[in-house]
């Protein structure tokens, strides 16, 4: 994805400067960034920060630009127009076609989608006006990045935070490639490793980071699903975007999230490295160092096979297979066994990585049959986790 020309639009507000470091990330991504500040954003940044890291002119009036039509030119230039951070005064401008300064008549002159990335106090965000300029500016086809919760500027804590820069990242890797076309759908994602409990110190786990189950949770969201995601242990940030997220430590208490929630879903990801085993009793005291210590080990409920069971006609279930061997027929086995509409199986090597090798496997369209079971179609996907989530995304769609 490196190649692609972003125009970076910083309108004034008291976020302003974090965009600073924005532009740094979009450079690093390989990107070619173009800056445009607006008057406001000039009393919080200069545009020397931004020519800097963007090796690019930054672009301030309209008047003053040695491009005598740069409203025109820079649109026609970029793949993609970010607005970082977005205030009520560009939101208003740009949903109601006031074009008074250089970016307000860029977004006026646009014909392709823009992001925009609204920060503000949380009383102007929820404000009426605010809210159905943004519905109008969604309408029109652009893409708004829910703000943050968090600590305001004025002092209030509430909604209107401006995001991570990460999350600003999935969002223009998203957005270069793929519209919100997931708009109306649910989907129910599981993601992270169990704890099951041995004493209140020590537990049953595995190595899974969740990273994978993060990458679909957020490649679902940005694309406009309404995402539930219920995770174990993730040592990571959860996407703030997501409609509900559920930490559940143990298997049990991940199946009752499930299983409470699954009926209203379209799609059904199960992504979470569940325990296989629990210890048959937890110790309520810490247990005291032994020579020896001896677990008796019990199954735990299958999630996955549980929803094999309870699956709708129209809903559709997919599940993962991380193995160390064997890796087709293994999934093979676990697709047929399990009742699933698709399967991914990857191996346990690529467990904390942020890139991943999927091999997808069902009644898959456009893809050739299996070797070992010509009624599976298959497909491997190699890659950063975030970009196979959007591939797999696609996959699902065709099902």
């Amino acid at each position: 994805m490196s190649g692609k020309k972003i125009l970076l639009c910083v309108s004034g507000g008291i976020s302003a400067y974090k965009t600073i470091d924005l532009a740094s990330q979009l450079s690093k991504e390989g990107w070619e960034v173009k800056c445009v500040l607006t008057d406001n954003a000039l009393k919080f940044v200069t545009p020397i920060n931004f020519s800097a890291i963007t090796h690019n002119s930054v672009h301030t009036s309209l008047f003053s630009d040695i491009d005598p039509i740069p409203h025109i030119s820079l649109v026609s230039w970029a793949d993609l127009i970010v607005v970082a951070p977005a205030t009520a005064n560009i939101i208003a401008k740009a949903a109601n076609g006031i074009a008074d300064d250089l970016l307000s008549t860029i977004l006026v002159a646009c014909n392709k989608p823009v992001l925009f990335v609204p920060a503000m106090n949380v009383n102007m965000y929820k404000s009426v006006i605010v809210q159905e300029n943004l519905q109008k500016l969604k309408e029109r086809g652009n893409y708004i990045l829910q703000p943050a919760t968090g600590m305001l500027a004025c002092g209030i804590e509430g909604e209107g935070k401006y995001p991570p820069n990460t999350e600003v990242i999935y969002a223009i890797k998203t957005y270069l490639n793929y519209k919100t076309d997931l708009q109306g759908i649910k989907v129910l994602l599981t993601a992270g490793a169990t704890i099951e409990a041995i004493d209140p110190m020590r537990y049953i786990s595995n190595r899974s980071s969740g990273k994978m189950g993060l990458a679909i949770a957020r490649a679902l969201a940005l694309r406009g699903a309404e995402v539930t995601l219920i995770y174990g242990n993730i040592q990571l940030d959860i996407p703030y975007y997501l409609k509900e997220a559920v930490f559940c430590e143990s298997s049990a208490k991940m199946y009752e999230a499930v299983i409470t929630r699954y009926a209203e879903m379209d799609w059904l990801i199960c992504c979470a490295a569940v325990a296989d085993y629990k210890p048959k009793e937890t110790i309520l005291q810490k247990l005291p160092k032994q020579e020896e210590l001896n677990l008796e080990l019990v199954p735990t409920i299958d999630i996955l096979a549980e929803l094999g069971k309870l699956k709708k006609a129209n809903q559709r279930l997919i599940g993962f297979a991380a193995q160390s061997d064997n890796l087709i027929q293994s999934a093979i086995d676990k697709y047929y066994r399990k009742n699933l509409d698709l399967i991914c199986a990857n191996d346990i090597r690529y467990a904390g990585r942020d890139d991943d090798e999927l091999i997808v496997q069902g009644k898959l369209k456009g893809y050739p049959p299996l070797q070992e079971d010509p009624n599976i179609n298959s497909v491997v996907m190699k890659g950063d986790k975030f970009l196979l989530a959007h591939n797999l995304i696609n996959i699902l769609k065709e099902l």
